[in-house]
């Protein structure tokens, strides 16, 4: 036994040795990352499941089929589930950080959204109330939980190594959507070989869907570990002021960083338009251009393929032409994507498939874009800060573009089409606010509050 250990101190040393080389900080094991990684393929399946595929559609064609603007309803229980999640991120995060429970509070939020989702089971035709209720709370867990992972990113990746690690687990995710995608079909398939309706099999992928989630997060919770202290020392409820004052003070001071301020309120508006994009592509497929489920799970399990490539593809567009072009870029294939659905008919339904793959394809890229670019235009002693207020923008777009989409839906008689052009006005403004975005300024900006806060720390 003696001799083994010099032989598991050396694969040890070597472990960290690569590990580190990989970025990660510095006692972190690769095995450790996947863990983490693998929380992303797990809750994928919900957003993709849920938000955007089948139970949307199955909400607004089949449980609030006989209530007016069903619509409008799914997309207003959308933004209290968003706005729940804005208003209790900050106390959630500040209790994690004053207790050092973030793992605890992840398997809570993880087992609230399994259980909820499975619960989904339970909702039959015409029990929209029902569905409200553990669409709230599901959707309050999962964002809950994911912030809760996203907390344990610095803890796992050094300095630049971060956006590397981050993209393992967004590319991790799309797989995880694409697994419940195709467990859901196969639910289809062989429910209607043996004569069941789709309303019928719409429960099971429900089951399915949670099934997957949690089986896909035991990974995280074996091999992830809670390496921040508590600090008793400090109170939670003056961490939760903290916090709020952290956030005002970022929000103030954005008149000094005039083009960072810019880029915040053109992400939160096309942001807006890709969240809708997002929420309502399953309700416009089944109402506008007459998908069936099964349908409707093949043409997203091919989106998520092109929003993967994208996502792999834009990383070295951005690299070459810069974040504000491929940002541009994005959104002009949003517009594109807009113009397409709108025109596209039942017999169209080519036309179709091409716009959806283009939005998946652009969505990635989009969105990561952007929040490297926050990043760049921040001051590096102060990035936390301004996250925050990214973050705080990101949730608004899922409250501004999907209930801006709702209501046109209710004004306009239902008329998707007209809706949907209502979304694309939020691409079309992103753009031309983009043009009021100069990086140079930005950085020159940021880089002159770092030089500051760096001359006051080294004088204490």
């Amino acid at each position: 036994m003696a001799q083994m250990q010099p032989s598991n101190a050396s694969s040890a040393g070597a472990s960290n040795v690569a590990a580190q080389r990989h970025g990660l900080t510095a006692g972190v094991r690769r095995r450790e990352v996947f863990g983490w990684a693998m929380y992303d393929f797990a809750n994928s399946g919900y957003t993709t499941v849920v938000l955007t595929t089948i139970f949307s559609a199955y909400f607004v064609n089949v449980v609030a089929k006989d209530l007016p603007y069903a619509t409008f309803w799914w997309t207003a229980i959308l933004a209290l589930s968003y706005l729940s999640i804005m208003l209790t991120a900050p106390a959630i995060g500040a209790y994690a950080d004053v207790h050092a429970n973030k793992k605890k509070l992840l398997f809570f939020t993880t087992l609230g959204c399994v259980l909820c989702t499975a619960a989904l089971y339970l909702v039959a035709p015409g029990a929209a109330l029902l569905a409200a209720l553990l669409l709230i709370a599901s959707n309050f867990f999962y964002g809950s939980g994911e912030n809760l992972a996203g907390a344990f990113l610095p803890e796992l990746a050094r300095g630049r190594a971060l956006g590397r690690v981050s993209g393992w687990g967004w590319s991790l995710g799309y797989f995880g959507g694409l697994t419940a995608l195709v467990a859901c079909l196969i639910i289809m398939l062989r429910g209607k070989a043996q004569g069941l309706t789709e309303a019928q099999l719409v429960p099971w992928t429900m089951l399915a869907t949670a099934a997957v989630y949690a089986i896909a997060s035991i990974p995280t919770f074996l091999l992830l570990k809670e390496r921040a202290q508590p600090r008793r020392e400090v109170r939670t409820a003056s961490l939760f002021k903290d916090t709020f004052r952290s956030l005002q003070r970022a929000a103030r001071d954005l008149e000094r960083f005039s083009d960072l301020r810019r880029f915040l309120w053109c992400l939160t508006i096309y942001q807006a338009g890709v969240a809708a994009v997002i929420s309502l592509a399953g309700i416009y497929a089944k109402e506008v251009m007459g998908f069936s489920f099964e349908q409707l799970i093949k043409l997203i399990i091919f989106a998520n393929i092109s929003a993967a490539a994208g996502a792999f593809l834009f990383g070295y567009v951005q690299d070459k032409l810069g974040h504000t072009r491929t940002i541009a870029l994005t959104l002009l294939a949003y517009i594109v994507v807009i113009a397409l659905m709108t025109t596209a008919s039942k017999t169209g339904i080519t036309q179709f498939w091409i716009a959806a793959n283009l939005a998946g394809f652009a969505m990635g890229a989009c969105q990561s874009a952007g929040r490297a670019l926050v990043g760049l235009l921040a001051p590096a002693p102060r990035r936390a800060e301004f996250f925050g207020l990214w973050g705080f923008a990101a949730k608004f777009s899922g409250i501004l573009g999907p209930l801006a989409y709702g209501i046109a839906n209710a004004l306009s008689g239902g008329n998707h089409r007209a809706s949907l052009l209502v979304v694309g006005v939020f691409f079309i403004a992103g753009l031309i606010m983009l043009l009021r975005v100069n990086v140079p300024n930005g950085l020159r900006a940021a880089l002159r509050e770092t030089r500051v806060l760096e001359a006051v720390a080294r004088s204490k």
